[in-house]
């Protein structure tokens, strides 16, 4: 069964999970197919066992029958395990309520058989109350087209008033960041959730500008470089931590050399210090010198 059916299927089945009933017309709407298609994906869902049944007449429409709950019908054990993890994921990333939908979709799929085979924790040590507040006021002016307002940090230390179209909360490398177009910059801006203060959502709405890829555009973002390390075995980890194994090759003195392309952007300074005294900068040169410049700095102060 083709994945967008298995989707649809799944979205129906929720959607009357939360619902009385509701009419074929507005399935097809929501989910941008036919009447025809959504009496077959009924059909579908009848021969699966599900006890999907219609009414006729006025007020009538798709239901359940009550006190239904769903189970492996229709999803595989390993499907509605793929499910689980996804959420429990979304679970670590912070995600406010997620812990609710997880407990929604695990008393839909969850089965003795059902092993707790993974477990993800992203949370790191320094998390803040207030995060979850911020999250959700970003989450809801997203959802309403509303228009935000708030106190920004740049990699600077420089703080500025942003005035924003919300557009997509994105999580990355464990760490969530909005994607927004910035009214001020007249552009679309990545904005880190952390470095976001004072978050408020005025009473002005907004019409949804034309989808922008922010990912292919960001790659451009920042100049590409070729960092060229040697390295002690002792950090041999650290590498492969961070880089892909094909950008690692061992030296005949044992020692290693990384080999890698990566956007010219800050996080590429504060890896290579982090290294201390285990690694050594071959290429590009600006950057062997920065490196340099930012210890003889730091040892200025001591």
């Amino acid at each position: 069964m083709a994945a967008l059916k298995i989707n649809r299927l799944l979205g129906i089945v929720t959607i009357l999970l939360n619902r009385e009933t509701i009419t074929a017309k507005e399935l097809a709407h929501r989910f941008e197919v036919s009447t025809r298609t959504i009496y077959r994906d009924i059909e579908v869902l009848s021969a699966s066992g599900i006890p999907v049944y219609k009414n006729r007449g006025n007020g009538g429409g798709i239901a359940l029958l009550e006190d239904y709950a769903l189970h492996k019908t229709l999803l595989s054990q390993s499907e509605s395990e793929s499910l689980l993890m996804a959420v429990e994921t979304m679970a670590a990333t912070n995600y406010p309520e997620a812990d609710a939908v997880i407990e929604k979709i695990g008393s839909l799929f969850r089965s003795s058989q059902v092993h707790d085979w993974i477990e993800v924790n992203l949370e790191g040590w320094n998390s803040k109350t207030d995060e979850q507040d911020r999250f959700r006021r970003i989450r809801d002016a997203i959802l309403g087209s509303d228009i935000i307002s708030f106190d920004y940090v740049n990699s600077n230390g420089e703080t500025s008033n942003r005035l924003v179209e919300p557009e997509k909360l994105l999580f990355s490398n464990s760490t969530w960041y909005l994607i927004a177009f910035c009214l001020q910059r007249n552009s679309q801006r990545l904005f880190r959730l952390s470095r976001i203060r004072n978050v408020l959502v005025t009473m002005q709405h907004f019409e949804q500008r034309e989808t922008m890829e922010y990912e292919k555009q960001a790659t451009h973002r920042a100049p590409m470089i070729e960092l060229v390390l040697r390295c002690d075995k002792k950090i041999l980890y650290k590498l492969d931590d961070t880089f892909d194994a094909e950008w690692i090759h061992e030296n005949d003195d044992g020692s290693y050399r990384l080999n890698a392309i990566v956007p010219e952007e800050e996080w590429v300074y504060e890896f290579v210090l982090s290294l201390g005294s285990h690694a050594e900068v071959l290429e590009p040169t600006r950057l062997r010198k920065e490196i340099a410049k930012r210890i003889k700095d730091t040892l200025a102060k001591y």
